[in-house]
């Protein structure tokens, strides 16, 4: 695309929407809606049982209660690994002593910069959680076998939850 411009549209709590227009090679006019969002994490916490923490959240974006593991968007400048610590303690009540980067993925390039990096959360322990005011959660463990039927079967649908579960299950299958 050439003589492009971007225009803010909208700013919201934590993204901002621009309208990007221009032309593309063949001359044809090219416009497109991109959300700018400061990235998030999602950790998949695993108790020594091999059961894993999966939030029941209601998302009203949806209308529909979802099988999601802890998860959350940075804040200015933070690092990622911070935010895996705070969003793990406010929204399962748990901390933990090991910490093992998964990676990241971008979950829809088409439309939305956000990046989610992902963590694999062991040697967890129980301590009092705090979620946001708006967050509606209930965390449950269930066996990680069990989490994986659940996507086969379409009851864990949330993307982040599939790709750190699938990709879990891939780095720790012989």
């Amino acid at each position: 695309m050439s003589n492009t411009t971007r225009r803010l549209a909208h700013t919201g709590r934590r993204i901002q929407v621009f309208v990007e227009e221009g032309t593309s090679a063949e001359g044809r006019p090219i416009r497109r809606d991109i959300i700018i969002h400061p990235g998030a994490v999602a950790i998949l916490a695993i108790r020594e049982d091999d059961q894993i923490c999966l939030l029941q959240n209601m998302r009203p974006a949806v209308g529909q209660r979802l099988w999601e593991i802890p998860a959350g968007t940075l804040e200015p400048g933070e690092d990622p690994l911070d935010c895996a610590k705070r969003e793990l303690v406010e929204e399962a009540g748990l901390e933990a002593s090991i910490w093992r980067p998964m990676g990241y993925f971008i979950p829809s390039p088409g439309l939305l910069s956000e990046v989610i990096h992902l963590f694999v959360a062991t040697g967890l322990k129980q301590v009092e959680s705090c979620p946001e005011p708006d967050e509606d959660l209930i965390p449950c463990f269930l066996p990680s076998c069990q989490a994986l039927e659940m996507i086969r079967s379409g009851d864990i649908v949330d993307g982040k939850t599939q790709v750190a579960l699938l990709r879990w299950f891939g780095n720790n299958c012989e």
